[in-house]
């Protein structure tokens, strides 16, 4: 797995991205989060910052693969940050260029160290379902203006992480607890009607930090 992140380009592209080590958690003896339950999982991540860079960007957010020319809905990332307040997600993201492609449609190289305006994005409606114990894996559907991302997410067993496996909504099936955990090969991507076996990785690993 390359790198990861969340954010959107005019039509529609959003990506996360994660990087480094963060302080310890520390939820004291008697205020464990309970990461079993929607609520809780909204609750935990309340007035924390989400950053994700370098390796945790995947090589497809959302499904479309970093090195290719999308125009404005290029997935190419330098990083990522998400800020929760009030059960929303704020994303700032700042885009990379993808070098060797021109043109809409060509495959280049996605250059993380050359970075493009930055673009921010806050989410109205956040979906938490099938939340399984610990938050080992969990639905989420990310609504923004104008688009939304579904697929499904779970944190590392010390909460410093929180792995999200995104597509844009009607891009893929198979990306959900059901199906199986995050990054299983169980996700099939929908092109033009056409669904065939994904072939990428699009989970996008957050490191969390914050109180």
């Amino acid at each position: 797995m390359k790198k990861m992140l969340l954010s959107a380009v005019m039509t529609s592209a959003l990506s996360l991205v994660g990087c480094g080590e963060s302080d310890p958690i520390d939820n004291g003896p008697d205020n464990t989060p309970n990461l079993s339950t929607s609520q809780g999982i909204l609750t935990f991540l309340e007035g924390k910052t989400l950053t994700m860079t370098g390796d945790d960007i995947p090589t497809h957010p959302n499904g479309f693969s970093e090195d290719v020319n999308f125009g404005a809905s290029s997935q190419c990332y330098q990083s990522v940050t998400m800020s929760v307040q009030g059960g929303n997600f704020r994303v700032d993201s700042i885009p990379g260029t993808i070098e060797g492609a021109p043109q809409a449609g060509q495959t280049g190289t996605c250059n993380p160290d050359l970075p493009q305006n930055a673009l921010t994005f806050t989410s109205t409606v956040v979906n938490i379902e099938n939340v399984s114990a610990d938050g080992e894996c969990f639905d989420v559907v990310f609504s923004f203006p104008g688009f939304r991302q579904v697929g499904r997410g779970s944190f590392s067993a010390d909460q410093r992480r929180l792995d999200l496996e995104l597509f844009f909504e009607g891009g893929a099936t198979g990306a959900n607890c059901a199906a199986g955990a995050v990054g299983s090969a169980t996700v099939n991507q929908v092109i033009g009607g056409e669904s065939r076996p994904f072939e990428g990785s699009a989970v996008q690993s957050y490191v969390i930090s914050g109180s």
